[in-house]
């Protein structure tokens, strides 16, 4: 029986998997997917087995890592729901959708880990935020589900009632980012310096700046403060990114993003 059995391999069940083998054996990890073509592809490249089904791969894994979108999660419980059981740890990827939402599409009392992993998860550098009843799972199954989100990046514990945040903090938020890393990068196209080179540029400091906040500790306000020269170019161009209303223009992305957390059944 293998250990962690993947339902979907999309670009984040795949992101996964990558990581997974660098904790796990191939030996202890299934998959399955629509595409026959795929499911070949990826067991050849991978070294992983693969499932014909849904149910098949419920059947053969305790941790069921469910890595659809949400739309399609009333098609893929209805497939496992009578094939889980009480010992199954059942690990919901799904923006918006509940444990208790789960729970009432699945017959046997299984064990549900909600989960929200970002695709940084490809490089190593994901970030996943994960909640679940600490009296469902025993210390060993916990140790199992933290050293699979921690074999593609680093996770936080929290409440479920902070989830749809989560998503909002980090599960969409990548998107933002390659949006500012695009634009920063065109602007200075515009002054001379070639594309690739603005990319290289602007995406590096990106990745430093973000390690600055995580390696010092330090309130990322202060850390703008202290590239802030007065009278210098830096101070010009953040009073320039708080007239045309930066941070507001985050704080409605994520307000929008909340939104449609909220929405989804």
């Amino acid at each position: 029986m293998a250990k962690i059995g993947f339902i979907g391999m999309g670009n984040m069940g795949s992101a996964m998997l990558k990581g997974a083998l660098h904790v796990f054996s191939a030996q202890d990890i299934i998959f399955t997917c629509p595409s026959e073509e795929k499911r070949v592809r990826i067991s050849k490249e991978m070294g992983v087995d693969y499932a014909e089904s849904n149910a098949e791969c419920a059947n053969r894994a305790k941790y069921v890592i469910l890595a659809v979108k949400p739309q399609m999660y009333d098609v893929v419980l209805k497939n496992i729901k009578d094939i889980v059981t009480e010992q199954t740890v059942l690990i919901s990827l799904a923006p918006g959708v509940t444990i208790a939402s789960i729970r009432e599409r699945i017959a046997a009392p299984v064990k549900i880990v909600r989960a929200m992993p970002n695709t940084p998860a490809l490089v190593g550098e994901g970030m996943t935020g994960i909640c679940y009843d600490a009296n469902e799972l025993d210390f060993a199954e916990r140790e199992v589900v933290e050293q699979f989100f921690e074999s593609f990046g680093k996770l936080v514990t929290v409440p479920e009632r902070l989830m749809d945040g989560v998503v909002c903090a980090s599960g969409s938020s990548p998107a933002y980012v390659y949006m500012f890393i695009e634009a920063l990068a065109d602007s200075v196209v515009k002054y001379g310096i070639p594309r690739q080179d603005a990319y290289k540029l602007v995406a590096q400091t990106v990745l430093g700046s973000a390690k600055m906040v995580l390696e010092t500790q330090e309130h990322p306000g202060k850390l703008k403060d202290n590239v802030c020269s007065p009278a210098g170019t830096t101070i010009q161009g953040v009073s320039a990114l708080e007239e045309y209303g930066f941070r507001n223009a985050i704080i409605k992305a994520t307000d929008s993003c909340y939104d449609a957390c909220t929405k989804i059944k």
